[in-house]
This record gives C-alpha cells, structure tokens and sequence, in this order.
C-alpha cells in the first residue's frame, strides 16, 4: 500500500512538473504580432495595397451591375416573353422563405397580367427531405397559376446551374428572370452568358438583417460568378433534355 501511495506521488509530482514546463514554454512562446510599417512610404503602400484589393473585390459585381442595369427592372417594366423563371431561396418547414414567396408572388403577378406562359422554378432536392421545387409549385397553384403552366428543375443547385439547365435542359430561349434585387444583376449576367435573352424582375424587400446579408453574400459570390461567365463550365448535374417547357407552352397555346 505504501508503494502504491509513493508511485502515485510520484506520478501526480510528472504530471505537475510537465504541467509547468509546458506553460513556461506557453511563455517563451514568440508571439505573432502585425506590425505596421513605420515608415511614411511604407504606410502609404500599405494603404494603396489595401485599396487595390478593395477594387478587385468589387470590380466583378461592379461589372455585372453595369452589363445588367438595362436589362433590370419591375413586374410592370417585364417584356411579354413565354417563360418566367424563378430562383430558389431556401425553406422553412417545408414551405418557403419569405425571400423565396415573394419572389413567387412576382411570378403569380407576371402570370396574371399575361406577361409570361409558363412558370420554371428551379432549386435545390439534393436531399429526399428537401425539395424547393415542389414546395414552389404548390407555394405557385394555392396562388391561381395552374399546375400544368409550371415546371420544375430539381437540379439548380446554384445560380449557374439553373441557367444553364433552363438552357441545355428545357430549350429556354428568353425569359424573364425572378429573384431579389441584390441577386438580379448577377443571375441576369449569367443567364446571359449561358445562352438566354433574359430580362430580370429585382423584388424589392426592407432593408433588414437578411438584405444585408444578401447584399453581401453577393459580394462573394461574385467572383465565382464572373468565372462562370467566362470560362463557362458545365453545370453540376446536366443530364438529358426533358420536354416540360415545350409542352406547358402547347397547352397555353390551344
């Protein structure tokens, strides 16, 4: 039992003694710190590099702005074309966002004055659990666009792709693109890219917690999305070509 006892001094004494020359060296430790140049042409580099990145981080969305704004404008504004389409925006309990209803609610209204056809939504069922889709077309039917003058891609997992789709997949030619305003510019340069005439309707929301963020997301995003533009890549899951817009257009035409 002594033996016991002294072995488990012992091992309690090791157990302290790296307890203290861990944090000794926790001490010693060289800290890193930013240092700014001391120098007046060093600090005025410093500021000068600063700002250049600050414009290559906004040259792309300033590029898109710029190409789009003639091509951006209101459900009133919105020329007569066949298609609207409709970007997802997320759910909540199997219904969707606000962000994403009113953006449906744009589509319900450019249907109901006789500006477009056919409706496509194109989001997100990557999960069997999670289809934006579907929860667009019953969000689309409870507001008088019959279910047969909607279509539906189930693969547009993220902007690009869902033009790109609407393109290769469902034969989209012209349409009249559905999203927020701080989305707009960026989805109608891409669509554009990807082969469609397309017109953008911004839906206009307050200026909350969710639009800055919006706002800033596309900030980021838009780098990624002038590469898309140029080099234009295929999209994440192309597949064959499916016949929903040619038809839903037949059946507005008898």
């Amino acid at each position: 039992m002594r033996g016991m006892g002294r072995a488990r001094g012992t091992q309690v004494a090791s157990g302290a003694s790296a307890e203290a020359a861990e944090t000794g060296a926790r001490k010693h430790r060289p800290r890193l710190r930013l240092r700014l140049p001391r120098s007046r042409r060093g600090q005025r580099l410093a500021v000068q590099g600063l700002m250049a990145l600050c414009v290559l981080a906004l040259l792309p969305a300033t590029w898109m702005r710029v190409g789009a704004e003639s091509r951006v404008g209101t459900t009133a504004d919105a020329p007569v074309r066949e298609v609207a389409m409709v970007f997802g925006a997320g759910l909540w309990k199997g219904r969707p966002t606000p962000y994403l209803a009113h953006r449906l609610d744009a589509a319900a209204e450019l249907y109901r004055t006789g500006k477009v056809k056919v409706v496509l939504v194109t989001g997100d069922n990557s999960r069997e659990e999670y289809d934006e889709p579907d929860a667009m077309r019953t969000y689309l039917t409870e507001r008088g666009v019959p279910d047969d003058r909607i279509v539906s891609d189930y693969a547009g997992f993220d902007s690009w792709d869902s033009c790109v789709r609407a393109k290769k997949i469902f034969g989209v030619d012209r349409a009249v693109l559905v999203t927020q305003g701080f989305h707009i510019h960026r989805a109608t340069t891409l669509c554009r890219s990807a082969g469609i005439d397309a017109y953008g309707v911004g839906v206009e929301e307050p200026r909350d917690s969710t639009w800055y963020y919006g706002g800033a997301r596309e900030l980021a995003a838009s780098g990624k999305a002038a590469l898309e533009a140029v080099l234009r890549p295929d999209p994440t899951f192309l597949g064959p070509q499916e016949a929903g817009v040619a038809e839903a257009l037949a059946l507005a035409t008898r």
